[in-house]
């Protein structure tokens, strides 16, 4: 089964400098607590090894975001593109953008995929002024990434800000259905909020989850699957959030989950390569 990793960090470039590679105790603190063992390639900061890792877990594309933020590490759009352009078959880009400047944000976006990216990024509570997905200041961004049919990656839960109140899903609801084309892939799922964010889904069809590491024997897990397995299926998208979890062990787990075989294919290929075009 061809798999398509929708988070994926490799232990390259700028990625190095990041929380999750730059502060290993803190990260495999958390792979521990998950109940998994950290990815060796992870450990040894080796992309060899991660190359082996992503054959073993049949993982055909991962997909590298660009990030903007002093808490977590930056990530930039040409470390991204530089990733890439040299894993060709591998890796898909899906670029940051500042919101700061209206003009300067909106030129980043058409930049972005004249270069071959697949979509945008926004985390709102991770940027260096934290702001709410409904920010107005990133609603120009929205409606030209809507006009543009460009989906757009919003992280929005887990650590997603400075309190729990970044990733309420109060705030997507609003920018869901003022977008109503709009295609937003909600990275982490909006967990902890998983049924407060599954009736958002259900009532906004321009939502699609991605609860990558926080599915993994968490709280919740059950009802992302069981809305997965019926209204779900064509919007739910599988992901590791490696280096959080390790790949291999990590899919191995997924795909023996209480899935319909169509579904699962659904999961873990079909609806990724929908929106990244592959």
């Amino acid at each position: 089964m061809k798999i398509i990793d929708f988070r994926v960090r490799p232990p390259l470039k700028g990625i190095l400098k990041t929380a999750m590679y730059a502060n290993a105790p803190r990260r495999d603190r958390f792979t521990r607590q998950l109940g998994l063992k950290p990815a060796p390639s992870a450990r040894k900061k080796s992309m060899p090894i991660l190359l082996k890792e992503m054959k073993d877990a049949g993982v055909s594309r991962g997909v590298i975001m660009a990030r903007i933020s002093d808490m977590l590490g930056s990530i930039s759009n040409k470390d991204v593109q530089d990733i890439c352009k040299a894993y060709p078959k591998l890796f898909v880009g899906i670029a940051g953008v500042d919101p700061t400047s209206r003009r300067a944000a909106l030129q980043q976006v058409d930049d972005a995929m004249k270069a071959g990216f697949r979509g945008i990024t926004i985390e709102p509570g991770a940027y260096p002024t934290p702001l709410y997905a409904d920010d107005r200041r990133l609603y120009p961004i929205y409606g030209h990434l809507e006009d543009r049919n460009i989906p757009v990656v919003i992280m929005n839960g887990g650590n997603a800000g400075p309190d729990l109140s970044y990733s309420s899903p109060i705030p997507l609801d609003r920018v869901a259905a003022d977008f109503p084309t709009l295609k937003i892939v909600l990275s982490h799922g909006n967990w902890p909020w998983v049924h407060e964010i599954l009736h958002v889904a259900f009532r906004r069809s321009n939502i699609y989850l991605s609860p990558d590491m926080y599915l993994y024997n968490m709280p919740g897990m059950d009802d992302y699957i069981k809305a997965a397995n019926s209204w779900l299926s064509e919007r739910f998208i599988y992901a590791s959030a490696y280096p959080l979890t390790p790949l291999r062990d990590y899919a191995e787990w997924f795909v023996r989950l209480p899935l319909r075989p169509d579904v699962m294919e659904k999961c873990v290929y079909k609806n990724a390569a929908g929106l990244l075009r592959i």
